[in-house]
């Protein structure tokens, strides 16, 4: 009995150990937009582009709506939409088709941050149910993060903001201040490191003919292309379908596959006035005093016309 136990014992140890180091040693793979903190010290280029056009290629529609002007130490909301066809599917990573997810990057000036839970109304609350909010880094809390979250679900997705104080904060000023919005749907084209994903167009490496096609275990193809240089081979991931068959000739750099990518990234930017609130107050009270001053415009025109009336003008 003793003899039987020892080797079993053994081989669970063996296991546990494999199992622990297997474990320990992954590295975390993140979705969107975490791609972007792990390559970017900040989403917007200084060509005014925003970092996820980089591996979203595909250009498609966004739209946002802030207030035109806010109060100081105000809660206020940022509706990103991102709109797209709810009935298409994109093709997942395993090649299997699948609904899209989108994601959204809102840029905030200085000073703009999430507004906390309890500064929210009911309707507020309820309105971003279901929505976790990152920030882009600890040093940069005005940059905010979504996603991905079910596309079908999130069309809109409603950003609670509360705007600073510079009764309280020296370095904000009353003015007129501006947003960076960018909104994607679907995955990716590129990965950060410049791979390809299975969402793409795959092209042709070399001149030729194509003069074998092989389908491996995991749904992948390996298109061969013999030409003058010898044979190159192109392996495609499941997901695009072949547009080219065994005898085909082709083009360096032609497409050999379909797009099978339906989503697509858009920006746009916007702007907010921090609204002072004693210029209000002034203005109100010049409107009043021009109204106070029209009044008794009129009053001293009709008793004028009295006066003259009765002294027979």
């Amino acid at each position: 009995m003793r003899r039987f136990l020892s080797p079993l014992f053994g081989s669970l140890l063996t296991l546990s150990l494999s199992v622990g180091v297997l474990v320990l040693g992954a590295s975390p793979s993140w979705a969107y937009p975490f791609w972007a903190q792990q390559n970017y010290a900040t989403p917007r280029e200084a060509t005014g582009k925003i970092v996820c056009a980089n591996c979203h290629l595909a250009k498609k529609a966004t739209r946002v709506e802030v207030p035109q002007a806010v109060f100081p130490d105000t809660v206020f909301k940022a509706v990103v939409e991102i709109p797209y066809d709810t009935s298409v599917q994109q093709v997942s990573g395993n090649g299997s088709p699948a609904g899209l997810n989108v994601g959204a990057v809102v840029m905030l000036p200085d000073g703009f941050t999430l507004a906390p839970q309890d500064r929210l109304s009911d309707e507020l609350k309820e309105e971003t149910a279901g929505v976790y909010y990152t920030q882009y880094s600890d040093d940069q809390p005005n940059i905010l993060l979504v996603g991905p979250l079910p596309g079908d679900q999130h069309q809109e997705i409603v950003f609670p903001i509360l705007s600073p104080d510079p009764a309280t904060d020296s370095a904000i000023h009353f003015g007129k201040y501006q947003l960076h919005v960018g909104a994607n749907r679907g995955r990716g084209q590129v990965t950060p490191e410049g791979q390809k994903t299975n969402n793409t167009v795959y092209t042709s490496p070399a001149a030729g003919t194509v003069s074998a096609i092989t389908t491996a275990d995991d749904g992948s193809t390996v298109v061969e292309i013999t030409g003058a240089a010898g044979a190159v081979t192109e392996t495609i991931p499941a997901g695009p379908s072949l547009t080219v068959a065994v005898g085909d000739a082709v083009e360096a750099g032609a497409p050999i596959t379909n797009d099978p990518n339906v989503g697509g990234f858009g920006q746009i930017d916007a702007e907010v006035v921090l609204q002072n609130p004693v210029r209000i107050y002034g203005l109100l009270a010049f409107f009043a005093a021009v109204a106070l001053a029209q009044i008794m415009l009129v009053l001293k025109k009709r008793q004028i016309e009295k006066v003259q009336a009765a002294e027979g003008f």
